[in-house]
């Protein structure tokens, strides 16, 4: 897992407002308890509302908004399969389905993906 990877997972899991151990979070991040410590002293120094201490544990202060398209390229793919899915039915759920479709493709343009006009409605 790339460091970049790990600090947005440490974020979504601080997220609920609870406080975390950095020995809960090293094992659910599969890292030792020195990386979580160097990593909440990262997350401090730029700006991002984490507080606490080693011994202690650490609690995410104000709510933080992230992207809502950060995508893992596997959980990019099991959206549009199951859009495809969804889409390929009948009905409102259908037009929906190839609307979100086309509105992820447009806003992920990394993702190699290519709007179909066709599901615009």
């Amino acid at each position: 897992m790339s460091r970049d990877q790990r600090i947005f997972d440490l974020i979504q899991r601080m997220r609920d407002g609870r406080l975390h151990t950095a020995a809960d979070l090293a094992q659910d991040l599969g890292v030792s308890t020195r990386t979580i410590w160097r990593d909440m002293a990262m997350m401090a120094a730029t700006g991002i509302p984490v507080e606490g201490e080693r011994g202690l544990g650490y609690i995410l202060r104000a709510p933080l908004m992230l992207p809502p398209i950060m995508l893992t390229q596997d959980e990019l793919e099991a959206l549009m399969d199951g859009l495809g899915r969804v889409a390929a039915e009948d009905g409102s759920r259908a037009r929906a389905a190839r609307a979100l479709r086309f509105k992820v493709s447009t806003l992920m343009p990394q993702a190699g993906l290519v709007p179909d006009s066709e599901d615009l409605g």
